[in-house]
């Protein structure tokens, strides 16, 4: 079978492309017809408790659709179309896809915490489904199993030890309390449509290959590497699949310029002449999460820096990739005083050799958007970096108009 070749401008527009990123943001009013769009797109949102600039979870929709109602995705949870599971990390997911994950949730437990509680306690992750079942949905605190001071972040109680096993095999599933943001579980039949739970459960090598493929269609191309990192999946399982999707066409084989791996390029995958967008990306946005791949197609190396000690920060704690045109080309520490109403621009950093005027007017228009969705009344940028000044002197454009 003919190997496909492309350069490496390609690989990167088709990868934006695939991401929705070729698209124009909706106009008009943005509803759960948007966000269906999104997810069809990205296929899936991983979650993240972090929220010095707003959680991570909703800065792909911002990114893709501009601003929104903040409540689609706890909306679409309440209707049955989305779902929580480990699949890349904790990750909202359309229902519609719950059969893909069942091998998964039927495979053993490999927590040390759960056999430790078997063991002490025999028939306790039981009582705990049966007050679920009775009570539910119910957060882990209204157990009140904890005896004495929390330790560690990891420091769970017996209840919580049983309701995220109960939540790894799928027997109850999960939302989010808005008002902390903890995990409130329910009976996954009471949560999920029975329409999504008839759907007939695949093997779990059938189930992988699907999965494999919604990897390519949300990646459009992408290494062995890329395509089993997207829904967590290990290398050595995978490889065969992929050679599989290979001799059946449905997946094409292709060289990536500047690229030391072989490459794998969805049969539907776009590749548009030019990108044009621009957003700010979350550190957990699909685009960016595998970082081997950002820096491979972007040429942007790219590390999170919340757990670095602040002296030892390069660019600060919570710095968001920015997307111009089709190439990453600054990064800006934000974070939301909401107190003050204003969105801090605390650090501003441009790529080696671009437009500083240029990106610096785009950002600005998008630090400005928003501030204006996250209900913050103004901008302000900080000393840090060298885009610092001319993206004030834009940020002070918008002012004045």
């Amino acid at each position: 079978m003919k190997t496909v070749d492309l350069s490496a401008p390609q690989a990167r527009r088709i990868a934006l492309a695939a991401q929705g990123f070729a698209e124009p943001r909706p106009t008009g009013r943005v509803d759960q017809r948007h966000l269906r769009r999104v997810l069809d797109r990205i296929g899936l949102i991983q979650i993240d408790s972090v929220n010095v600039l707003v959680r991570s979870q909703e800065l792909p929709l911002f990114a893709r659709l501009g601003p929104h109602p903040r409540s689609l995705i706890a909306d679409a949870t309440a209707a049955g179309d989305l779902f929580e599971y480990w699949v890349h990390e904790a990750s909202h997911v359309p229902t519609s896809q719950h059969h893909l994950h069942r091998w998964r949730m039927s495979s053993e437990h490999q927590w040390q915490h759960v056999r430790s509680l078997n063991d002490r306690r025999p028939g306790f992750i039981e009582t705990v489904y049966d007050r679920i079942a009775a009570d539910g949905p119910m957060v882990a605190g209204e157990f009140e199993e904890r005896v004495g001071p929390k330790g560690t972040w990891w420091d769970w109680d017996d209840a919580k030890v049983a309701l995220e096993h109960l939540f790894w095999g799928g027997r109850v599933t999960a939302s989010r309390r808005p008002t902390d943001f903890a995990r409130l579980y329910d009976l996954t039949e009471r949560a999920i449509p029975a329409h999504a739970l008839a759907r007939p459960t695949p093997p779990e090598r059938e189930a992988r290959k699907e999965l494999l493929m919604l990897a390519a269609r949300h990646h459009g191309v992408g290494t062995l590497d890329d395509l089993s990192d997207y829904h967590r999946q290990k290398n050595t399982p995978c490889r065969p699949l992929i050679d599989e999707l290979v001799e059946e066409g449905r997946l094409l084989r292709v060289t990536v310029a500047g690229w030391t791996k072989p490459a794998y390029l969805h049969p539907a995958a776009r590749v548009p002449r030019r990108v044009d967008a621009r957003a700010l990306l979350s550190p957990f946005d699909p685009l960016v999460w595998f970082r081997q791949r950002t820096e491979r197609v972007f040429g942007f190396h790219y590390r999170i820096e919340i757990y670095v000690p602040r002296p030892k920060r390069q660019y600060g704690y919570y710095v968001l990739p920015f997307l111009f045109g089709d190439s990453l080309v600054a990064r800006v520490d934000l974070k939301s005083d909401r107190q003050a109403g204003v969105l801090l621009a605390q650090g501003t950093f441009g790529e080696h050799g671009v437009p500083a005027d240029e990106v610096a007017d785009a950002l600005a228009v998008e630090l400005v958007a928003m501030a204006g969705w996250l209900g913050l009344a103004r901008v302000a940028v900080g000393e840090r970096g060298d885009l610092a000044v001319p993206l004030r002197r834009a940020v002070a454009r918008y002012d004045r108009d």
